[in-house]
């Protein structure tokens, strides 16, 4: 997503659900959770955490699956159960988009990995920058800054 001059789009596999993003995501990460590898079959999950207000369904409408709050809601594809994204309570001023739902995912490797006192020692992201929970939201503008600079600079990691 070098510069995000452009808006991206993205959807559910089977098609009932399609989004667009409209500004450049605050940060790309990868998961490695056991929550994130039961909830994807994987060994890890892939985010872009994107200004809300950059977020915009175009048409169908998700419902809730998996973590169903107080801390978080995943949404899913009502018809494919595909998880699509995440709102955190009380931070409703970003969501955090499966990057794979992105109709051109190459565009945005993780630059954080997290969680990785759960990593699967075999699971390789190309990360930047590890943390063994989750960054230290004291961390957060430094990090969305060098992420920023990277990103501009056309970097991966």
């Amino acid at each position: 997503m070098t510069g995000c001059t452009q808006a991206h789009e993205g959807g559910w596999r089977c098609g009932a659900l399609r989004f667009r993003l409209t500004a450049a995501p605050f940060l790309t990460s990868a998961c490695h959770c056991t929550g994130c590898q039961k909830m994807t079959g994987s060994a890890f999950s892939l985010t872009l955490t994107a200004p809300a207000e950059a977020f915009e369904l175009l048409h169908g409408e998700p419902v809730i699956g998996g973590l169903h709050g107080p801390v978080a809601h995943h949404y899913h594809c009502d018809r494919c159960k595909s998880w699509v994204f995440t709102r955190a309570e009380g931070m409703d001023w970003f969501v955090n988009i499966r990057t794979t739902m992105l109709d051109a995912p190459d565009q945005a490797p993780p630059f954080i990995e997290t969680w990785t006192r759960e990593k699967l020692a075999w699971a390789k992201t190309g990360a930047a920058k590890s943390y063994p929970g989750n960054p230290d939201w004291n961390d957060w503008d430094a990090l969305t800054g060098e992420y920023a600079t990277r990103r501009n600079q056309g970097a991966n990691s």
